[in-house]
């Protein structure tokens, strides 16, 4: 009877037991059940695609920003430093006064060259006076008053002489026929003689005005070249006074004002360093071998350490022809627009020079990159039916908001451009 108690004791335990275990399964089940079903939450994120592109093939070198034009600009004339208008620094426009000379003796000169000339105009008016012209008036010696009285002398003893040969043949032929006496004759033959030698008197006397006349006109002459002369004396001295207010030869910056208020100087002198920087020059060290591919009007690209996010584009302006024995490379100067003047000399330039060739190359969004701190690495996120892949980038240059990918992605592939710091390996995503 006890035997019969605690088997039946032993299976009511055993029973109890798998009742109890089979309770706790059912308990759990659903709640594993659920966790399996429920995922994450989707990531939101906005998208890109990459993009294939054509890429040129450049040359890589360095180089040195330097002036276009550099101007050491020096005075014309020697003097004392009378006003600065410049400093060190200072931007200013082709011609604007630099400094200026003291114009002082320059002055008195113009002063004594321009008395000069108005004696001599004098002089001119003078002698034009003489003959009876007016201002500028065209010489003509029957004009001259002198001229046209000696003249009428002479017409008047031609006519004289004219009636006295007229006399003096009609009273010789009425002798040969006798009915004058020789008497008679010899009274008109005399008048006949007095009327000629007063005719040639009165023709010398012309002659000599005539001469006189054109002497004047000579003196007038002499007297206009005497106001040409003292002109050039004038003119001289305007000059005098030109040069000594010194100007810019063009736009720039000061880089250099090494004299003073003063300060005597002379044409040897330096007064100002003007700097010419737009278009501004980029001297580029290409190595031998790279040579042949450079020519005239080439692209330029140029990034300068002081502008990490720009680049400056310009084109080839010049090759040397030397190359140089040392470095085995030669300087190729590059014009670059230089408008806001962010450029200045000295800077150190990382130039890109485009070359014949060139290829395709795989394009992302700047956005669709991320920069993994722990791995030190750059990712992307490749949506692909809903979920994100991520890629590790090689990255190649720059080009606006876009980056060359070396490798990890292929072209036409869509990308995640935000929330790219809560995204993973098999994250669900929304876009």
């Amino acid at each position: 009877m006890s035997k019969e108690i605690a088997l039946a004791l032993v299976c009511f335990a055993l029973l109890f037991n798998s009742s109890c275990g089979s309770s706790s399964a059912d308990s759990n089940r659903p709640a594993n059940a659920n966790s399996d079903s429920t995922n994450a939450q989707a990531v939101t994120v906005t998208s890109g695609k990459t993009e294939s592109r054509d890429i040129a093939a450049v040359i890589q070198a360095t180089g040195t920003v330097s002036a276009d034009e550099t101007s050491n600009v020096a005075p014309k004339t020697a003097g004392k430093i009378a006003d600065l208008s410049i400093n060190v620094g200072q931007f200013i426009s082709g011609g604007a006064v630099i400094a200026r000379i003291e114009d002082r003796d320059a002055r008195l000169q113009l002063a004594s060259a321009q008395a000069s000339l108005n004696r001599a105009r004098v002089s001119v008016r003078q002698a034009e006076a003489r003959l009876g012209l007016g201002p500028n008036g065209n010489f003509s010696a029957s004009a001259i008053p002198e001229v046209r009285a000696a003249n009428a002398n002479y017409e008047q003893t031609l006519a004289e002489l004219k009636q006295a040969e007229a006399n003096e043949k009609r009273y010789r032929e009425l002798v040969e026929t006798g009915d004058v006496a020789m008497v008679a004759y010899e009274t008109f033959r005399t008048q006949r003689d007095t009327a000629r030698t007063r005719a040639n008197a009165a023709r010398e006397q012309l002659d000599v005005a005539i001469n006189a006349a054109r002497q004047n006109n000579q003196a007038i002459a002499a007297a206009k070249a005497d106001v040409e002369s003292a002109q050039t004396q004038v003119n001289e001295a305007q000059q005098a006074i030109a040069d000594t207010v010194i100007r810019a030869p063009f736009s720039g910056f000061v880089s250099n004002r090494p004299v003073a208020v003063g300060e005597y100087v002379s044409s040897a002198s330096i007064v100002a360093t003007i700097l010419r920087t737009n278009p501004i020059k980029v001297d580029i060290q290409v190595a031998e071998a790279d040579l042949p591919f450079v020519s005239l009007g080439r692209g330029v690209s140029a990034q300068i350490d002081a502008y990490k996010d720009r680049r400056f584009a310009g084109t080839v302006t010049a090759v040397n022809p030397a190359v140089d024995t040392t470095s085995r490379s030669a300087i190729v100067e590059a014009s670059i627009e230089n408008g806001d003047n962010a450029l200045r000399p000295g800077m150190f330039a990382t130039v890109q020079i485009n070359r014949e060739g060139g290829g395709k190359g795989i394009f992302i969004p700047k956005a669709a990159i991320y920069n993994h701190q722990p791995t030190q690495s750059y990712r992307a996120f490749v949506l692909v039916d809903g979920i994100a892949k991520l890629k590790v980038l090689q990255l190649g240059k720059e080009e606006g908001e876009w980056m060359q990918i070396l490798d990890g992605v292929n072209a036409d592939e869509t990308v995640a451009t935000s929330n790219l710091d809560q995204l993973f390996e098999g994250a669900r995503v929304v876009y």
